[in-house]
């Protein structure tokens, strides 16, 4: 699955693995085993989050109501085999430290979902207790729900390949910094020129530009309390016309390129290679994104 569907995750990784030089069969068969679990976990996650909270009222119709609680099964069942045959596989690498490093990243996946308010499925809406402190909010919500498998995945595949556990945590940092540097992009996004974003879509209301705009202004708070039942609630063009106005946009970039520069701190400390070429150019190429 990993080697066929290579997300920004996989490439990176991938790159990260030959950056270590693992040649040897057993170590390379090993590592790519490695891979197949992370994606396995990342996917799980993701269709486990498709599922929808059904709640009274919300689909009168009965044909609709049946179509929507079997496709709740269908996505519980699927991402389940996934997370479960991701498990086997870990167990079969025989490594424990290992399978309790990954089993602690399936955790911060689950606590990511957690933090903050939600509406009534499940998507993230600012908290008025984290504004005081934006970066703060914004790091442990993105740490969790993606900096912490990225990381973790790094720092598995040098404890596989035997190194040290200074070096080892040399990868969790590179790869925590390369999840968040390039969550930040993701995030300004809609709010670039030239981007494609229609006027007036959804988009994140955790992320960055966003949360940085109501530590400098907490008045935008009365439009986004209206999606604590459902975001769509939200008048989005709104939103993204005064967040656009606001300082959250050039805050946001500064946020991308302090996780770049850190990032690239990280990367120096292993050796000079082609793939270490390859991941400084991803780093230097989400700055001008």
């Amino acid at each position: 699955m990993a080697a066929t569907t290579c997300k920004h995750g996989d490439l990176l990784y991938c790159l990260f693995q030959k950056q270590q030089d693992i040649l040897m069969w057993k170590k390379w068969r090993r590592t790519k085993q490695l891979e197949f679990c992370i994606e396995m976990i990342r996917t799980s996650h993701l269709v486990h989050k498709g599922m929808v909270n059904i709640c009274h009222g919300l689909y009168p119709e009965p044909a609709v109501l049946n179509d929507m609680t079997f496709g709740n099964k269908i996505a519980l069942l699927s991402g389940d085999y996934l997370l479960a045959n991701s498990c086997m596989e870990l167990a079969a690498l025989r490594n424990q430290d290992l399978v309790e490093l990954m089993s602690s990243a399936v955790r911060d996946l689950a606590e990511g979902e957690f933090v903050g308010r939600r509406d009534q499925q499940n998507n993230p809406l600012p908290s008025p207790q984290g504004v005081s402190d934006a970066t703060e909010d914004w790091t442990l919500r993105n740490v969790l729900s993606a900096g912490s498998l990225l990381g973790k995945s790094c720092q598995g595949t040098l404890k596989l390949a035997g190194h040290g556990t200074e070096l080892q945590e040399q990868g969790y940092k590179f790869g925590k910094h390369l999840a968040l540097a390039w969550q930040a992009c993701l995030d300004l996004e809609p709010f670039i020129a030239g981007s494609q974003y229609a006027s007036g879509s959804m988009f994140n209301l955790t992320s960055a530009p966003v949360l940085f705009h109501l530590e400098h202004d907490p008045s935008l708070f009365t439009e986004i309390d209206k999606g604590v039942e459902s975001v769509q609630n939200v008048d989005y063009d709104k939103v993204h016309s005064i967040v656009s106005k606001g300082p959250g946009i050039s805050q946001t970039k500064q946020l991308q390129k302090e996780h770049s520069q850190k990032a690239m701190e990280v990367l120096q400390v292993f050796r000079e290679s082609d793939a270490r070429t390859a991941l400084s150019n991803i780093i230097v190429a989400m700055g001008d994104l």
